[in-house]
């Protein structure tokens, strides 16, 4: 009888526990959910409209010889954003509060005022990118850049986090068009190979300012700021911070070999036909008869879209960054009466950034290369506060960086300040040569 009750009772039991795993596993997936996002939206928002054209000209004049360069670049961008993300979830605070609480308020406005003026570059690189895009469908930018930069700002001022992070995500997606851009150029994947394993560098002011450009467009420095704010937004724990952490190397991988193709791209078809790029458009234009149609036009949505994901997202971190260093409320739950100074930057710099690209004649490709440039030479300099930061126990605790990491973070920064003052020192030789 005990028998029978036991095989009685068992399928009732297993039906339980295959319930319980199974809503174990729905569990585990809406955490990861929850806190997936930062990590590969900051990462993806660094192939903007200036990410675009630096990758562009890359391949366009160096061919396939500075492929190799993205790999310690991936490496040194997963190292700096998972120095960020724990700092985040450690502290529960953004970089911005951290560095005026430990440096004071002095040393934060000059930062700030330093990313606000490189932030603004930025920003107008990406509607730029935006007009560029869309000229090639025949609108002109007196028609794009106003409507998409009212789309920009409607969707934070009447979006929730949760719906703009969805927003960003879907737009990340659109990136593959890069992949398949960079497969219909047909590239000699020999050379390619060699060009990815094989480290290759010319000392010379123009290409010593394209590995600093190359590194600023892929590191920079207000995606720290970001990351920070968004992860401490979220309210990420410590429970979760592994998968955060998995978000930050994903999006760190996906954002380069994004990178990898545009460049590749260009040096299959401009390098190699001997031809020359103006700024972005001009990629996606030449494209057309060296690659076929599709490339270009794929180009060119791809284009369109980094312009419009990185015109939300800029203004947005520097918006984050300013409140936090200031100690003013921000976020985009945030109702406008209770965070008054987050909406009005916002609105400010889209305004400003989108009202400066309708200029007639600007020069938008040198503002979107030297905004690039300014990044990597501010970088150095953020990193060294990021650092401190991440090294002190008392703020940190047991999640300090330690000895070995401690030491390849600050070999980073160094190889990072060398190749600044190299390039600087080559391009006042060759422009008093």
């Amino acid at each position: 009888m005990a028998d029978a009750g036991a095989r009685a009772t068992t399928p009732h039991g297993g039906a339980r526990a295959l319930r319980a795993r199974s809503a174990s596993r729905w569990t585990r997936l809406a955490a990861a959910l929850a806190v997936i996002g930062p990590g590969m939206i900051t990462a993806n928002v660094d192939n903007d409209a200036g990410g675009i054209a630096t990758y562009s000209q890359a391949g366009a004049d160096f061919g396939y010889s500075l492929l190799w360069t993205l790999i310690p670049i991936t490496l040194a961008l997963i190292l700096v954003q998972e120095m960020c993300a724990r700092m985040a979830v450690v502290t529960g605070k953004g970089l911005s509060d951290l560095v005026r609480e430990r440096f004071g308020v002095r040393t934060t406005f000059f930062i700030m005022l330093a990313l606000l003026v490189a932030n603004l570059g930025n920003t107008m690189a990406e509607f730029s990118g935006v007009a560029q895009s869309l000229e090639i469908f025949g609108i002109p930018k007196y028609v794009s850049v106003p409507i998409v930069a009212a789309s920009v700002w409607l969707l934070v001022l009447r979006g929730s986090a949760r719906i703009v992070e969805r927003v960003f995500l879907v737009a990340c997606l659109v990136y593959v068009a890069y992949v398949v851009a960079g497969f219909l150029a047909h590239p000699d994947w020999r050379d390619v190979a060699e060009g990815s394993l094989v480290p290759k560098l010319q000392l010379t002011g123009p290409a010593l300012v394209m590995v600093v450009t190359l590194v600023g467009t892929t590191i920079a420095p207000w995606m720290q700021f970001y990351l920070q704010s968004a992860i401490v937004e979220k309210r990420v724990s410590l429970e979760d911070y592994p998968l955060s952490r998995l978000d930050v190397v994903l999006g760190c991988i996906v954002t380069d070999v994004v990178a990898f193709f545009i460049v590749l791209a260009c040096a299959a078809t401009i390098f190699k036909s001997g031809g020359h790029i103006e700024n972005a458009k001009d990629a996606a234009v030449a494209l057309r008869p060296l690659a076929g149609k599709w490339a270009s036009t794929l180009f060119a949505f791809g284009l369109f879209n980094a312009s419009l994901f990185a015109a939300c997202i800029l203004p947005l971190s520097t918006a984050y960054y300013l409140c936090e260093a200031f100690g003013w409320e921000s976020g985009i739950d945030k109702r406008r009466n209770e965070a008054p100074q987050f909406y009005f930057l916002y609105a400010a710099i889209v305004v400003l950034g989108a009202g400066l690209v309708l200029i007639p004649r600007l020069p938008l490709l040198k503002i979107m290369l030297l905004s690039q440039t300014a990044n990597g030479v501010l970088l150095p300099f953020i990193l060294i506060f990021m650092l401190l930061l991440a090294r002190d126990e008392r703020l940190m605790g047991r999640y300090r960086n330690g000895r070995v990491l401690g030491a390849i973070a600050w070999g980073t920064t160094v190889v990072l300040v060398l190749l600044t003052v190299a390039m600087i020192w080559f391009t006042l030789r060759d422009a008093f040569a």
